[in-house]
Protein backbone atom coordinates (compact mmCIF):
# COMPACT_ATOMS: atom_id res chain seq x y z
CA UNK A 1 0.00 0.00 0.00
CA UNK A 2 1.22 3.63 -0.84
CA UNK A 3 2.16 5.85 2.31
CA UNK A 4 1.98 9.28 1.13
CA UNK A 5 4.78 11.41 2.38
CA UNK A 6 2.78 14.52 1.99
CA UNK A 7 4.69 17.41 0.31
CA UNK A 8 5.04 16.83 -3.38
CA UNK A 9 7.75 17.16 -5.56
CA UNK A 10 7.28 20.61 -8.15
CA UNK A 11 8.64 19.31 -11.40
CA UNK A 12 9.80 21.60 -14.00
CA UNK A 13 10.67 21.64 -17.86
CA UNK A 14 14.06 22.87 -18.70
CA UNK A 15 14.58 23.30 -22.90
CA UNK A 16 17.60 24.87 -22.31
CA UNK A 17 20.01 26.51 -19.81
CA UNK A 18 18.29 29.75 -19.65
CA UNK A 19 15.56 27.91 -18.16
CA UNK A 20 16.89 25.34 -16.07
CA UNK A 21 18.72 28.15 -13.97
CA UNK A 22 15.19 30.12 -13.71
CA UNK A 23 13.46 27.34 -12.70
CA UNK A 24 16.23 26.21 -10.31
CA UNK A 25 15.94 30.05 -9.00
CA UNK A 26 12.06 30.17 -8.73
CA UNK A 27 11.64 26.87 -6.93
CA UNK A 28 11.57 23.90 -8.72
CA UNK A 29 12.28 20.73 -6.91
CA UNK A 30 13.28 18.88 -10.17
CA UNK A 31 13.82 19.18 -13.84
CA UNK A 32 13.00 17.54 -16.63
CA UNK A 33 14.70 18.05 -19.53
CA UNK A 34 16.83 16.14 -23.08
CA UNK A 35 19.16 16.12 -25.19
CA UNK A 36 19.24 17.01 -29.13
CA UNK A 37 17.59 13.57 -29.68
CA UNK A 38 14.85 11.02 -28.48
CA UNK A 39 12.42 13.25 -26.80
CA UNK A 40 9.02 14.49 -27.00
CA UNK A 41 10.35 17.92 -27.57
CA UNK A 42 13.39 17.99 -30.30
CA UNK A 43 12.53 21.28 -31.81
CA UNK A 44 13.02 22.97 -28.48
CA UNK A 45 16.99 23.59 -28.31
CA UNK A 46 17.66 21.17 -25.43
CA UNK A 47 20.97 20.41 -24.30
CA UNK A 48 24.01 19.25 -26.15
CA UNK A 49 26.09 16.49 -24.70
CA UNK A 50 28.76 18.60 -22.86
CA UNK A 51 25.95 20.85 -21.64
CA UNK A 52 24.29 18.25 -20.57
CA UNK A 53 26.78 17.15 -18.28
CA UNK A 54 26.66 20.83 -16.94
CA UNK A 55 23.29 20.89 -16.64
CA UNK A 56 22.64 17.98 -14.17
CA UNK A 57 25.98 18.99 -12.43
CA UNK A 58 24.48 22.53 -11.66
CA UNK A 59 20.97 21.23 -10.99
CA UNK A 60 22.93 18.95 -8.08
CA UNK A 61 24.83 21.47 -6.74
CA UNK A 62 21.23 23.68 -6.10
CA UNK A 63 19.94 20.30 -4.91
CA UNK A 64 17.74 19.81 -7.79
CA UNK A 65 16.75 16.54 -9.61
CA UNK A 66 17.14 16.07 -13.64
CA UNK A 67 15.34 13.80 -14.81
CA UNK A 68 16.10 13.04 -18.66
CA UNK A 69 13.93 12.26 -21.36
CA UNK A 70 14.11 9.60 -23.70
CA UNK A 71 10.68 9.10 -24.66
CA UNK A 72 10.04 9.06 -28.08
CA UNK A 73 8.34 5.35 -30.17
CA UNK A 74 11.43 4.30 -31.32
CA UNK A 75 11.86 2.95 -34.88
CA UNK A 76 14.13 0.10 -36.08
CA UNK A 77 16.70 2.67 -37.49
CA UNK A 78 16.22 4.56 -33.79
CA UNK A 79 17.63 1.62 -31.44
CA UNK A 80 21.34 1.12 -32.40
CA UNK A 81 21.86 5.53 -31.83
CA UNK A 82 20.22 5.03 -28.51
CA UNK A 83 22.36 2.51 -27.44
CA UNK A 84 25.10 4.65 -28.02
CA UNK A 85 23.17 7.13 -25.89
CA UNK A 86 21.95 5.27 -22.76
CA UNK A 87 25.95 4.98 -22.89
CA UNK A 88 26.31 8.48 -22.52
CA UNK A 89 23.69 8.23 -19.98
CA UNK A 90 25.44 6.22 -17.69
CA UNK A 91 28.12 8.69 -17.57
CA UNK A 92 26.01 11.86 -17.01
CA UNK A 93 23.84 9.99 -13.75
CA UNK A 94 20.76 12.10 -13.89
CA UNK A 95 18.30 11.23 -11.05
CA UNK A 96 16.08 9.15 -13.87
CA UNK A 97 15.29 8.75 -17.23
CA UNK A 98 11.86 9.39 -18.98
CA UNK A 99 11.08 6.31 -21.52
CA UNK A 100 7.68 5.69 -23.12
CA UNK A 101 8.78 2.61 -25.47
CA UNK A 102 9.04 -0.90 -23.81
CA UNK A 103 12.15 -1.48 -26.69
CA UNK A 104 13.70 1.70 -25.03
CA UNK A 105 13.00 0.45 -21.58
CA UNK A 106 15.02 -2.81 -22.21
CA UNK A 107 18.30 -1.21 -23.66
CA UNK A 108 18.12 1.33 -20.63
CA UNK A 109 17.60 -1.66 -17.96
CA UNK A 110 20.58 -3.07 -19.58
CA UNK A 111 22.85 -0.28 -19.78
CA UNK A 112 22.03 1.86 -16.99
CA UNK A 113 20.19 -0.68 -14.42
CA UNK A 114 21.29 2.15 -12.00
CA UNK A 115 19.12 4.55 -13.05
CA UNK A 116 15.41 4.78 -12.31
CA UNK A 117 13.11 4.84 -15.14
CA UNK A 118 10.14 7.17 -15.17
CA UNK A 119 7.27 6.19 -17.48
CA UNK A 120 6.30 8.76 -19.46
CA UNK A 121 2.69 9.75 -20.09
CA UNK A 122 2.86 8.92 -23.69
CA UNK A 123 2.49 5.17 -22.41
CA UNK A 124 -1.00 5.91 -21.66
CA UNK A 125 -1.16 3.73 -18.13
CA UNK A 126 -4.99 3.85 -17.62
CA UNK A 127 -5.68 1.77 -14.94
CA UNK A 128 -4.29 0.14 -11.40
CA UNK A 129 -3.70 -3.09 -13.13
CA UNK A 130 -1.25 -1.69 -15.89
CA UNK A 131 0.16 0.00 -13.11
CA UNK A 132 0.90 -3.23 -11.30
CA UNK A 133 2.46 -4.86 -14.49
CA UNK A 134 4.96 -1.48 -15.12
CA UNK A 135 6.09 -1.48 -11.07
CA UNK A 136 6.82 -5.39 -12.22
CA UNK A 137 8.81 -4.50 -14.78
CA UNK A 138 10.89 -2.31 -12.29
CA UNK A 139 9.76 1.02 -12.87
CA UNK A 140 9.96 3.10 -10.48
CA UNK A 141 7.42 5.86 -11.12
CA UNK A 142 4.33 6.42 -13.45
CA UNK A 143 3.54 9.89 -14.95
CA UNK A 144 -0.54 8.92 -15.32
CA UNK A 145 -2.28 9.26 -18.60
CA UNK A 146 -3.86 12.45 -18.75
CA UNK A 147 -7.27 10.64 -19.17
CA UNK A 148 -7.76 10.19 -15.83
CA UNK A 149 -9.63 11.60 -13.12
CA UNK A 150 -8.50 12.66 -10.30
CA UNK A 151 -10.63 9.90 -8.09
CA UNK A 152 -8.98 7.03 -10.54
CA UNK A 153 -5.27 8.55 -9.79
CA UNK A 154 -6.39 8.54 -6.06
CA UNK A 155 -7.52 4.79 -6.54
CA UNK A 156 -4.41 3.73 -8.29
CA UNK A 157 -2.22 5.73 -5.22
CA UNK A 158 -4.06 3.93 -2.79
CA UNK A 159 -3.89 0.29 -4.11
CA UNK A 160 -0.38 0.53 -5.63
CA UNK A 161 3.27 1.28 -3.87
CA UNK A 162 4.70 3.15 -7.30
CA UNK A 163 4.99 6.94 -6.82
CA UNK A 164 2.63 8.54 -9.39
CA UNK A 165 3.51 12.05 -11.44
CA UNK A 166 0.84 14.13 -12.98
CA UNK A 167 0.38 17.14 -14.70
CA UNK A 168 -0.89 20.32 -13.41
CA UNK A 169 -0.22 22.85 -15.83
CA UNK A 170 0.13 23.71 -19.15
CA UNK A 171 -0.89 22.85 -22.89
CA UNK A 172 -2.85 19.91 -23.49
CA UNK A 173 -3.37 17.96 -26.65
CA UNK A 174 -6.34 16.62 -28.55
CA UNK A 175 -4.86 13.03 -28.51
CA UNK A 176 -4.83 9.77 -26.28
CA UNK A 177 -2.26 10.71 -24.05
CA UNK A 178 -0.09 12.92 -26.41
CA UNK A 179 -0.05 10.29 -29.46
CA UNK A 180 -0.86 11.92 -32.10
CA UNK A 181 -0.93 10.92 -36.13
CA UNK A 182 -1.86 14.46 -37.18
CA UNK A 183 1.32 16.14 -37.40
CA UNK A 184 2.69 13.13 -39.25
CA UNK A 185 -0.25 13.07 -41.85
CA UNK A 186 -0.39 17.13 -42.44
CA UNK A 187 3.42 18.30 -42.01
CA UNK A 188 5.68 14.92 -42.32
CA UNK A 189 6.74 15.43 -38.48
CA UNK A 190 5.95 12.68 -36.26
CA UNK A 191 4.28 13.90 -32.67
CA UNK A 192 5.71 10.07 -31.70
CA UNK A 193 9.44 10.98 -32.56
CA UNK A 194 9.86 14.69 -30.72
CA UNK A 195 8.62 16.92 -34.12
CA UNK A 196 5.07 18.17 -33.36
CA UNK A 197 3.92 20.73 -35.52
CA UNK A 198 1.02 21.29 -34.12
CA UNK A 199 -1.38 21.00 -36.15
CA UNK A 200 -4.28 21.11 -33.77
CA UNK A 201 -3.28 24.48 -32.81
CA UNK A 202 -4.21 25.13 -37.01
CA UNK A 203 -7.92 26.87 -38.72
CA UNK A 204 -9.68 24.64 -40.45
CA UNK A 205 -12.92 24.98 -42.32
CA UNK A 206 -15.47 22.20 -43.39
CA UNK A 207 -16.14 20.96 -47.13
CA UNK A 208 -19.33 19.43 -48.21
CA UNK A 209 -18.54 16.11 -50.35
CA UNK A 210 -21.38 17.27 -53.22
CA UNK A 211 -20.07 21.14 -53.30
CA UNK A 212 -16.39 21.13 -53.55
CA UNK A 213 -15.15 24.39 -53.25
CA UNK A 214 -17.25 25.63 -50.45
CA UNK A 215 -15.86 25.74 -47.20
CA UNK A 216 -18.17 26.25 -44.41
CA UNK A 217 -16.76 27.17 -40.68
CA UNK A 218 -18.26 25.23 -37.95
CA UNK A 219 -17.76 27.72 -34.75
CA UNK A 220 -15.72 30.39 -36.01
CA UNK A 221 -13.97 33.86 -35.29
CA UNK A 222 -12.63 35.91 -37.81
CA UNK A 223 -9.97 33.51 -39.46
CA UNK A 224 -11.35 30.50 -39.07
CA UNK A 225 -12.14 27.58 -36.56
CA UNK A 226 -10.26 25.43 -34.52
CA UNK A 227 -11.69 22.75 -33.68
CA UNK A 228 -8.58 20.35 -32.15
CA UNK A 229 -7.60 23.40 -30.33
CA UNK A 230 -7.49 22.51 -26.30
CA UNK A 231 -8.04 24.38 -23.59
CA UNK A 232 -4.95 25.09 -21.47
CA UNK A 233 -4.49 23.18 -18.13
CA UNK A 234 -4.39 25.18 -15.06
CA UNK A 235 -5.22 23.05 -10.89
CA UNK A 236 -3.88 26.50 -8.92
CA UNK A 237 -6.98 26.54 -7.61
CA UNK A 238 -6.99 22.63 -6.44
CA UNK A 239 -3.16 22.06 -4.92
CA UNK A 240 -4.92 20.56 -1.77
CA UNK A 241 -7.31 18.02 -3.46
CA UNK A 242 -3.59 16.72 -5.43
CA UNK A 243 -1.73 16.62 -2.54
CA UNK A 244 -4.32 14.99 -0.40
CA UNK A 245 -4.77 12.31 -3.49
CA UNK A 246 -0.91 11.02 -2.39
CA UNK A 247 0.28 12.19 -6.16
CA UNK A 248 4.30 12.24 -5.58
CA UNK A 249 5.35 15.04 -8.35
CA UNK A 250 3.16 18.08 -10.12
CA UNK A 251 4.55 18.62 -13.42
CA UNK A 252 4.28 21.77 -15.62
CA UNK A 253 4.26 21.35 -19.10
CA UNK A 254 6.48 23.41 -21.65
CA UNK A 255 9.81 22.77 -22.31
CA UNK A 256 9.20 24.78 -25.61
CA UNK A 257 7.30 27.93 -23.45
CA UNK A 258 9.42 30.90 -22.78
CA UNK A 259 11.31 32.19 -19.67
CA UNK A 260 8.45 34.12 -17.81
CA UNK A 261 6.02 31.26 -18.53
CA UNK A 262 8.14 29.16 -16.72
CA UNK A 263 8.82 31.55 -14.03
CA UNK A 264 5.57 32.05 -12.91
CA UNK A 265 4.27 29.07 -13.33
CA UNK A 266 7.26 27.53 -10.94
CA UNK A 267 6.89 30.71 -8.51
CA UNK A 268 2.69 30.69 -8.12
CA UNK A 269 2.86 27.00 -7.72
CA UNK A 270 6.04 26.89 -5.21
CA UNK A 271 3.87 29.23 -3.14
CA UNK A 272 0.99 27.18 -3.41
CA UNK A 273 2.38 24.27 -2.07
CA UNK A 274 4.01 25.09 0.69
CA UNK A 275 1.77 27.29 1.96
CA UNK A 276 -0.71 24.37 1.94
CA UNK A 277 1.73 21.48 3.72
CA UNK A 278 2.76 24.87 6.32
CA UNK A 279 -0.89 25.24 7.72
CA UNK A 280 -3.20 22.97 5.51
CA UNK A 281 -6.29 24.36 8.07
CA UNK A 282 -4.79 27.89 7.59
CA UNK A 283 -5.36 27.83 3.49
CA UNK A 284 -6.42 30.03 1.10
CA UNK A 285 -5.78 30.60 -2.50
CA UNK A 286 -4.26 33.80 -2.69
CA UNK A 287 -5.82 36.18 -5.48
CA UNK A 288 -1.45 37.07 -6.30
CA UNK A 289 -1.26 33.32 -7.88
CA UNK A 290 -4.44 33.68 -10.40
CA UNK A 291 -3.74 37.45 -11.48
CA UNK A 292 -0.01 35.60 -11.83
CA UNK A 293 -1.41 33.03 -14.08
CA UNK A 294 -3.14 35.03 -16.13
CA UNK A 295 -0.57 37.58 -17.01
CA UNK A 296 1.40 34.90 -19.13
CA UNK A 297 0.34 33.91 -22.34
CA UNK A 298 -2.31 30.84 -22.49
CA UNK A 299 -5.33 29.23 -23.85
CA UNK A 300 -8.58 29.44 -21.74
CA UNK A 301 -8.06 27.86 -18.35
CA UNK A 302 -9.61 24.06 -17.67
CA UNK A 303 -8.95 21.71 -14.85
CA UNK A 304 -8.87 19.24 -17.93
CA UNK A 305 -9.90 15.54 -16.83
CA UNK A 306 -9.60 15.94 -13.54
CA UNK A 307 -12.88 16.30 -12.70
CA UNK A 308 -15.38 14.83 -15.09
CA UNK A 309 -17.17 18.12 -15.71
CA UNK A 310 -18.97 18.25 -19.22
CA UNK A 311 -17.58 21.14 -20.70
CA UNK A 312 -13.88 21.86 -19.28
CA UNK A 313 -11.88 19.47 -21.95
CA UNK A 314 -14.20 20.90 -24.74
CA UNK A 315 -11.71 22.04 -27.76
CA UNK A 316 -11.44 26.11 -27.62
CA UNK A 317 -13.26 26.95 -30.73
CA UNK A 318 -11.14 30.20 -31.02
CA UNK A 319 -8.12 30.85 -31.07
CA UNK A 320 -8.50 33.64 -28.27
CA UNK A 321 -5.15 33.58 -25.92
CA UNK A 322 -5.28 35.33 -22.72
CA UNK A 323 -1.95 37.49 -20.87
CA UNK A 324 0.22 40.28 -21.89
CA UNK A 325 2.05 38.21 -24.80
CA UNK A 326 5.09 40.63 -25.17
CA UNK A 327 5.12 41.88 -20.81
CA UNK A 328 8.43 39.93 -21.01
CA UNK A 329 11.33 42.31 -20.60
CA UNK A 330 14.42 40.56 -19.69
CA UNK A 331 16.37 38.76 -16.91
CA UNK A 332 18.77 40.16 -14.56
CA UNK A 333 22.27 38.82 -14.84
CA UNK A 334 24.03 41.11 -11.68
CA UNK A 335 23.70 43.95 -9.93
CA UNK A 336 25.59 46.66 -9.31
CA UNK A 337 25.98 49.32 -7.46
CA UNK A 338 23.24 52.10 -7.14
CA UNK A 339 20.14 50.59 -7.90
CA UNK A 340 21.27 49.43 -11.14
CA UNK A 341 21.24 46.09 -12.99
CA UNK A 342 22.62 44.31 -15.80
CA UNK A 343 19.90 43.03 -17.96
CA UNK A 344 19.63 40.45 -20.65
CA UNK A 345 17.24 42.11 -22.71
CA UNK A 346 14.28 39.88 -24.37
CA UNK A 347 12.12 42.70 -25.47
CA UNK A 348 12.71 46.14 -25.94
CA UNK A 349 12.47 48.60 -23.04
CA UNK A 350 12.83 52.06 -23.29
CA UNK A 351 13.73 54.71 -20.25
CA UNK A 352 10.76 55.82 -18.46
CA UNK A 353 8.96 52.55 -18.74
CA UNK A 354 7.21 51.17 -16.08
CA UNK A 355 8.33 47.86 -14.93
CA UNK A 356 7.27 45.03 -12.65
CA UNK A 357 10.00 42.95 -11.15
CA UNK A 358 9.12 39.24 -10.15
CA UNK A 359 11.22 38.16 -6.87
CA UNK A 360 11.71 34.60 -5.85
CA UNK A 361 9.50 35.00 -3.03
CA UNK A 362 6.24 37.43 -2.44
CA UNK A 363 4.31 39.52 -4.87
CA UNK A 364 5.72 41.50 -7.92
CA UNK A 365 7.95 45.04 -7.35
CA UNK A 366 7.11 47.95 -9.27
CA UNK A 367 9.83 50.08 -10.12
CA UNK A 368 10.32 52.82 -13.03
CA UNK A 369 13.24 52.81 -15.78
CA UNK A 370 15.65 55.87 -14.67
CA UNK A 371 18.07 55.54 -17.21
CA UNK A 372 19.98 53.06 -19.83
CA UNK A 373 23.26 52.44 -20.63
CA UNK A 374 24.69 50.19 -23.64
CA UNK A 375 27.56 47.92 -22.33
CA UNK A 376 30.61 50.77 -22.76
CA UNK A 377 28.36 52.56 -20.40
CA UNK A 378 26.73 55.14 -22.94
CA UNK A 379 23.45 56.49 -22.16
CA UNK A 380 20.60 54.83 -25.33
CA UNK A 381 17.07 56.28 -24.94
CA UNK A 382 16.11 51.90 -25.36
CA UNK A 383 17.38 48.71 -25.09
CA UNK A 384 17.07 46.10 -28.09
CA UNK A 385 16.19 42.27 -27.18
CA UNK A 386 19.19 40.11 -27.15
CA UNK A 387 21.25 42.89 -25.84
CA UNK A 388 22.65 43.44 -22.32
CA UNK A 389 22.61 46.00 -20.97
CA UNK A 390 22.57 48.26 -17.18
CA UNK A 391 19.31 49.81 -16.32
CA UNK A 392 19.10 52.08 -13.47
CA UNK A 393 16.00 51.32 -11.41
CA UNK A 394 13.79 53.72 -9.15
CA UNK A 395 14.33 51.12 -6.18
CA UNK A 396 16.88 48.63 -5.34
CA UNK A 397 16.41 45.13 -6.37
CA UNK A 398 18.23 41.94 -5.58
CA UNK A 399 18.65 38.65 -7.58
CA UNK A 400 18.08 37.05 -11.16
CA UNK A 401 15.05 37.96 -11.13
CA UNK A 402 12.65 38.25 -14.25
CA UNK A 403 11.73 41.83 -15.20
CA UNK A 404 8.60 42.92 -17.27
CA UNK A 405 6.59 45.92 -18.63
CA UNK A 406 3.60 46.93 -16.81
Amino acid sequence: MHHKSNKPELLAPAGNFEKLRVAIDYGADAVYLSGKDYSLRTLSPNFADHELEQAILLARDKGVKTYLAVNIFARNSDLKPIVTFLERIKILNPDAVIIADPGIIILAQRIIPHIPIHLSTQANTTNINAVRFWQDQGISRINAARELSLSEIKEIVESTSIEIETFIHGAMCISYSGRCLLSSALSRRSSNQGLCSHPCRWQYHVMEEQRPGEFHPIAEDGRGTYIFNSRDLCMIDHIPALIDAGIKSFKIEGRMKGLSYLASTVKTYREAIDSYIAAPCAYKISDQWHDELDLIYHRPYSTGFYFHPGNETLPNHSNSSQGKMHSFTGIIETQLPGNRVMLSVKNKISTGDNVEILPFVGPPVKSKVLAIEDNNGTPIAAAQPNTNSVLTLEHPTSGRFIVRKI
